[in-house]
């Protein structure tokens, strides 16, 4: 990769919410990040732990910026980036570990075409580090049908990482753990949707940028080490609540609108037989938290309908997108891997 003439300024920005135990672990490496043109922010979203305090004792170089109350992922980003300048946002989980050396590789991939938004480095288990991890692993594709999975995570199985996608490449979205984004493409498309609270909200803002053409990328040559669960762990309905609703929503408000009905129709349809699955493995409440985000979903419609952009583009001709179902190639034709998709 050339190097760059002129270093883009780069702003590193945590989102906390109780989190003192993940900034205690993860800040030292954090703070050791070499870049030239580098400033650190933690934005809090009132905290009522001792996480406040604890930045101030031990690490005074880094900005902080606190909200008066918790505004989820989306929100909290959104109030947080408004009082920052900087060439790059880097939205980074605090439960991320990284090495010295992981910001330059992706601006200089970034700064290669004027058309890249948005970008993510590899992203691997903190406990396993021979895996990827499962939000984000090396890109995020998605199905016809809205599911989301990763080059290196499929549903539920996570590849060990051997170096088989260890090659830059168009995704269709980066993880909100690390997520590198040019500031003006931010500013753009509005941010994050604070509507949505958390989860699925980086592949909203994802799939905006692409639907005015711009590129999302992974970069390859730089990794960093995710917790993953911190806010909310894979076991909370909450969760699955919040997945299942956003899906939803962010195929409504990005899909062109005929394509957004039968998809959307279909949709529902395989999350019903998610809901009787968990059902039977006598798990009633996340069949009532798919339940609820259906309900919602549909209670919201208007409301989303009057956020659809002036641009949008046919499912199938953007990259990233995995021309099947996600569902019928995992369970019904047992491919576990991405490399083994068509």
């Amino acid at each position: 990769m050339p190097k760059l003439d002129v270093v883009p300024s780069v702003a590193v920005v945590i989102l906390n919410w109780n989190g003192r135990s993940m900034l205690e672990k993860f800040m030292p490496s954090i703070v050791r990040s070499a870049y030239p043109n580098l400033s650190l922010v933690v934005g809090d979203n009132a905290s009522t732990d001792s996480s406040i305090s604890f930045l101030k004792e031990h690490y005074p170089q880094v900005k902080l910026i606190v909200n008066e109350e918790n505004y989820g992922f989306a929100g909290g980003y959104n109030r947080v980036l408004s009082q920052i300048e900087a060439d790059y946002f880097v939205l980074l989980n605090s439960d991320v570990e990284v090495p010295e050396n992981w910001i330059m590789p992706v601006i200089q991939l970034m700064e290669s075409d004027p058309m890249i938004a948005a970008a993510q480095p590899k992203i691997k288990a903190q406990a396993y580090p021979l895996y990827f991890e499962y939000a984000g692993a090396a890109g995020g594709f998605i199905d016809l049908y809205g599911y989301p999975f990763c080059r290196g995570r499929i549903f539920d199985t996570v590849e060990k990482d051997s170096g088989q996608y260890d090659q830059d490449c168009d995704i269709f979205w980066a993880s909100g753990a690390a997520f590198f984004i040019k500031s003006p493409k931010w500013k753009e498309v509005g941010g994050l949707d604070a509507d949505l609270f958390a989860h699925m909200e980086e592949i909203d803002l994802c799939w905006r940028l692409k639907n005015l053409g711009y590129r999302i990328v992974c970069c390859t040559a730089a990794e960093v080490l995710h917790v993953g669960g911190g806010t909310l762990n894979a076991i909370n309905p909450y969760k699955t609540y919040l997945n299942f609703r956003n899906n939803l929503i962010i195929m409504q408000k990005n899909l062109p609108k005929m394509e957004a009905y039968w998809r959307i129709f279909w949709r529902m349809w395989l999350d019903l037989a998610a809901m009787f699955h968990f059902l039977f493995q006598g798990k009633p409440k996340f069949f009532m938290a798919i339940s609820k985000g259906h309900q919602h979903f549909i209670g919201q419609l208007f409301r989303t309908a009057k956020k659809r952009g002036l641009q949008q583009v046919a499912f199938k001709k953007m990259t990233g997108v995995y021309r099947g179902s996600m569902v019928w190639t995992y369970f019904i034709k047992k491919i576990r891997k991405f490399s083994g998709l068509n």
